[in-house]
């Protein structure tokens, strides 16, 4: 049966809930009860995981009550109990329970589902220090003799190096361990994580003092992130609460160090938390990772002797939406203090960057075209802090501004106030003469008096610039500073050869076009700079993004300058809030179009849940329909894909900024400059609805 466009479980996510009920000490028919109450809440939350605690069924803290037949019978009734009931849940339960086999006891993480046990995995390590004595009533799993026992009447694969895999939904292979084996130097989980298990399950009993659950965290997440892996695990809760110590029912969900979800501490009420996880990232990732799949061959062995136990999940249908938070601008971070940090690294990293090229080159002077645009100001302002950091006087940064046929004068105006603003040495140069004899020596109707405003018309402006900067550098000896973004790069929207494709170095070549805006706003915010440059580089924010190439039609001429439509770049190649989210997802992923799609909707529509407060103050009104998003993803990928590879095949130098990558042909994009972009376009078409 096909999924639907908006379910989760077709575009690689499953739900995984951590449940932590109520317990009472040696009671484990009261235990079961709870344990299935919350087992049906998951399920109805359509999770594919449903963890509960470590020796949830009988509790934890009954010391050497562990050891009467009478609580290790009931256990066994109750754990039966919870087997027949599972037959109507859709979630795979991972419940905790003191078992009996060859004559041991062990500690055991039972996984069930729909009615049948797939496996039972003991504890590897048994904490036996300060107030844990574990190995006073249980035995390791390494103290077991068969890889199998029989359970309730059946043969069930017993050890704690088993993965389960769910044949029917990719991706999706599951290895549980309990509690102590997350605390030790390599938890069995590791090599899990290296045979292929993408979610790793914990179940903890794990009893609260002061500053643990910080290390817990830390825990999680480094394994979480050092296996490439999502990382579930729970704590019982205060129900455990006897003698000498207490707990607190914390649980948390990782992915890849990136925490997802997390319990109240302390809490009266039971709790169940639940998180949807990117399968097919964390595939990406692991594929991606060269030094991952090293560490696999370096231990083939111990890799090799993980036994697989294939399994059917009965996959939800209907339409199921993604429960995580989907950041509208994944170059930009939503949260205030880390969006400050990222835009000082990148702030810094392109001033080194040139600092270096600078010194490297022996030159002391950069040529820049300022067009009050986002682009050439942010260069500009990297490029003034640059020279102070070099103590040089912002005198040496030749700052042009080359107005043509359609500048306005809002943007002129804008240019000349931050030129002179940044005290930088400041010209203007009318490139009209020099466009109008390329006219005339092309035989172009505008030479004419002919009003076309083709591709060759924009091109000799950009041209025309970048031909003025390149000989003024030759001129004062000094290097031309580019100003051109990743998003424009990835939209091919450049012009190539003698355009501003090409420069010297390049400080804005991985930077994309919506995390300039916040680098500007984070230099306005931290006072990089004086007042009156602040007030300037607030006018640029506001101002529309344009090429500005193409005159305005001619009976808008002699409105006034706030009147007069401008040409619209988003109006060509979409809005760059898209388009950017578009480049991070397909380049840093390698996503397939309709899941881009999907988390796009999820990021970008009016269906978005609640009032999210992390939105950013940009975005807090704009919303795009499943059609739009469509609409501009195949704008993007034909782009990308299709006709703008050739540009990116030979771009200046120019430091990489963010873990998003670049388009360097020399780091994160190598790619040829002649592919189809059909597959993406048929993908994008059969799976994304149009309405």
């Amino acid at each position: 049966m096909q999924q639907s466009f908006n379910s989760i479980y077709t575009h690689g996510f499953i739900r995984a809930a951590v449940c932590i009920p109520s317990v009472r000490v040696a009671d484990p028919q009261f235990n079961a009860e709870r344990t299935l109450e919350l087992a049906r809440r998951a399920s109805d939350l359509k999770a594919a995981i449903a963890l509960f605690p470590e020796l949830g069924i009988s509790a934890y803290s009954n010391d050497d009550l562990f050891h009467q037949d009478a609580l290790l019978d009931a256990t066994l009734e109750a754990v039966s109990r919870l087997i027949e009931e599972s037959r109507s849940l859709t979630p795979v339960l991972l419940i905790g329970a003191p078992l009996r086999f060859e004559g041991k006891l062990f500690n055991c993480g039972v996984v069930i589902h729909r009615g049948q046990v797939l496996g039972i995995i003991p504890k590897s390590y048994l904490p036996n220090y300060r107030e844990f004595y574990e190995k006073r009533q249980f035995s390791a799993a390494r103290a077991a003799v068969g890889q199998e026992v029989r359970f309730l009447g059946e043969k069930v694969p017993f050890g704690n190096e088993l993965i389960f895999n769910a044949v029917n939904l990719k991706g999706f292979s599951l290895h549980v361990e309990i509690c102590e084996d997350v605390w030790t130097p390599i938890p069995p989980s590791t090599y899990a994580a290296l045979a292929g298990a993408t979610v790793l399950a914990n179940l903890s009993a794990s009893n609260a003092t002061i500053g643990k659950a910080k290390y817990r965290r830390d825990l999680c997440a480094s394994q979480s992130g050092k296996c490439i892996a999502a990382y579930l695990y729970s704590a019982a809760g205060p129900g455990e609460s006897t003698t000498d110590l207490a707990w607190d029912g914390y649980a948390l969900i990782y992915e890849n160090d990136e925490m997802l979800a997390q319990a109240e501490q302390f809490s009266d009420e039971e709790q169940v938390i639940a998180a949807d996880i990117d399968l097919e990232r964390l595939a990406q990732d692991r594929m991606r990772m060269t030094s991952f799949n090293d560490v696999v061959t370096d231990h083939r062995d111990r890799v090799r002797a993980i036994r697989q136990i294939d399994f059917e999940f009965q996959v939800p249908t209907g339409e199921i939406a993604l429960m995580r938070d989907v950041g509208r601008f994944p170059y930009v971070p939503t949260d205030p203090a880390e969006r400050d940090e990222r835009c000082f690294e990148a702030y810094n990293i392109q001033i080194h960057g040139l600092m270096k090229r600078m010194n490297s080159a022996g030159l002391e002077r950069v040529v820049i075209g300022v067009s009050g645009g986002l682009d050439s100001t942010h260069a500009l302002i990297v490029a003034a802090k640059t020279m102070d950091r070099l103590g040089l006087p912002r005198s040496n940064i030749l700052a042009y501004t080359l107005p043509g046929f359609a500048t306005s004068d809002k943007t002129l105006e804008n240019a000349l106030g931050l030129m002179e603003a940044l005290d930088v040495t400041a010209e203007e140069i009318d490139i009209r003469p020099s466009c109008m004899q390329m006219f005339e020596d092309l035989g172009h109707p505008f030479a004419q008096g002919e009003e076309v405003y083709d591709v060759t018309f924009e091109n000799v402006q950009a041209g025309q610039r970048t031909s003025h900067l390149f000989r003024l550098a030759n001129h004062h000896n000094a290097m031309v500073l580019g100003t051109g973004d990743l998003s424009e790069l990835a939209l091919g929207w450049c012009t190539y050869g003698v355009g501003d494709h090409m420069s010297h170095y390049n400080v804005n070549a991985s930077v994309p076009k919506t995390l300039i805006q916040h680098l500007i706003r984070w230099v306005i915010n931290s006072r990089q700079f004086e007042e009156d440059t602040r007030d300037i580089l607030q006018s640029i924010l506001d101002t529309e993004i344009s090429p500005e190439l193409v005159p305005a039609p001619e009976d808008d001429r002699d409105r006034p300058v706030d009147e007069k439509p401008i040409q619209s770049t988003q109006d060509k190649i979409g809005p760059y809030d898209l388009q950017d989210f578009n480049t991070y997802y397909i380049t840093r992923y390698g996503f397939r179009p309709s899941k881009v799609a999907f988390l796009s909707y999820h990021a970008w529509s009016d269906k978005r849940r609640g009032s999210w407060p992390d939105l950013l103050p940009v975005e807090k009104h704009i919303e795009y329909d499943l059609p739009t998003i469509r609409k501009w993803l195949e704008v993007f990928l034909y782009r990308f894909f299709k006709i703008s590879q050739f540009k990116r095949s030979c771009v200046p130098n120019g430091p990489k900024v963010g873990s998003g990558g670049s388009l360097s042909p020399r780091g994160d994009w190598r790619a040829p400059s002649d592919s189809e972009a059909q597959v993406w376009l048929d993908e994008l078409r059969r799976n994304v609805p149009e309405y």
